[in-house]
């Protein structure tokens, strides 16, 4: 196990594309780090630099806290996982698993013992002979991950590994990796695009777009508190409402959009960081719990239901708010059908504030 520091790591490609762009944070002894992100944002690239997969154009890597710039992949002492499972066919289980171990000289019988200590573990102990053609999807990258267990790296570095399994198998795998991680105890770093798996898996997450950083916290504290607009839309499922317009204060705070004006009440805890921001447009988020429904009199703002979503534990409600779409999210219960007039209050003291144009976060 290491400690993984990135100081101000940098990629720059030939034609001029900033792939990384001041990458600096580290990854503590035993952690499981998150790098979440759309396609293009820079996580796997990231991932490949700590590999040794890509070059560096500057900055400082260090694992356990040797300066790793320029040393070999292989001397790394780091095990990828990769999205592929990259397994030979004509090769069992057990052989697989060991490949790495036979190119690196090590002896038979420890091989044969880190081999089964490490199917035991995954549960493929009595597959061991069997070839990946005749494993399922969810067999196979068990042993994907197999293979870099027999290694005991330092570091572990998994790239969007369960992209290629269905929902259900997504969502075990999910779980088998969060055991392992608690069972072995290893620094490890995980690559995904979805939010959910980075959610539910990372003890931190690092949030990226456009190869820059955007946030790096715990997945609770980004969902609670997300610095900018970025994080407040990627981060959640359905992403935040966003309600854009202009900030006034008479005999309490309102909102004034172009669909009409949304009463906000007093906002105790947000009044002092307002203030500067009255008759200045101003972006206010809720989350889709955070929509409540409401009877006429205390309702914030009106919406006409558009599509309800059944999910059994909750109902998504997308709604049309004249021109704005939004989501509520409720209890299970009898579904209002499609076109009717529903009536929504903000939970006042969950409502989440940006600026309009950097989509910094005000309060």
């Amino acid at each position: 196990m290491a400690t993984v520091t990135l100081d101000r790591l940098r990629k720059v490609y030939p034609n001029g594309h900033v792939g990384v762009d001041e990458a600096t944070f580290e990854i503590a002894d035993g952690e499981l780090l998150v790098l979440v992100g759309p396609s293009g944002c820079g996580k796997t690239t990231l991932l490949r630099m700590i590999a040794g997969l890509e070059s560096i154009s500057s900055g400082t890597l260090s694992v356990g806290g040797r300066v790793v710039n320029e040393v070999p992949p292989k001397d790394r002492d780091i095990a990828m996982v990769f999205q592929n499972y990259a397994l030979y066919p004509h090769m069992t289980v057990a052989q697989n698993m060991a490949f790495g171990l036979r190119l690196r000289g090590k002896p038979k019988a420890e091989i044969d013992v880190r081999v089964r200590d490490a199917a035991k573990l995954l549960e493929l102990e009595h597959r061991l002979d069997a070839l990946p053609a005749a494993l399922s999807g969810g067999q196979r990258q068990r042993v994907a991950l197999g293979r870099a267990l027999v290694r005991e790296p330092k570091v572990f570095l998994l790239d969007e590994p369960l992209s290629n399994l269905d929902a259900k198998l997504r969502l075990s795998m999910r779980v088998e990796i969060a055991r392992l991680h608690r069972q072995l105890g290893t620094t490890t770093v995980y690559v995904t695009h979805d939010q959910v798996e980075a959610m539910t898996l990372g003890q931190r997450i690092v949030v990226l777009n456009g190869g820059q950083i955007q946030q790096i916290d715990t997945p609770m504290r980004l969902y609670e508190k997300p610095a900018n607009l970025f994080v407040a839309g990627f981060l959640g499922s359905p992403a935040m409402n966003l309600l854009r317009g202009t900030l006034r204060h008479g005999s309490g705070w309102s909102l004034e959009t172009p669909d009409g004006t949304v009463p906000l009440g007093e906002l105790p805890a947000q009044s002092h960081e307002l203030l500067p921001w009255i008759d200045r447009e101003i972006v206010f988020g809720v989350r889709p719990e955070d929509l409540r429904l409401a009877d006429a009199d205390h309702a914030a703002l009106s919406a006409v239901l558009e599509v309800p979503e059944p999910v059994g534990n909750e109902i998504f409600l997308n709604l049309r708010h004249g021109s704005q779409s939004l989501v509520s999210r409720v209890a299970p219960g009898a579904l209002p059908e499609a076109g009717t007039v529903m009536h929504f209050a903000l939970a006042h003291d969950r409502l989440h504030v940006f600026e309009p144009s950097g989509g910094t976060r005000i309060v």
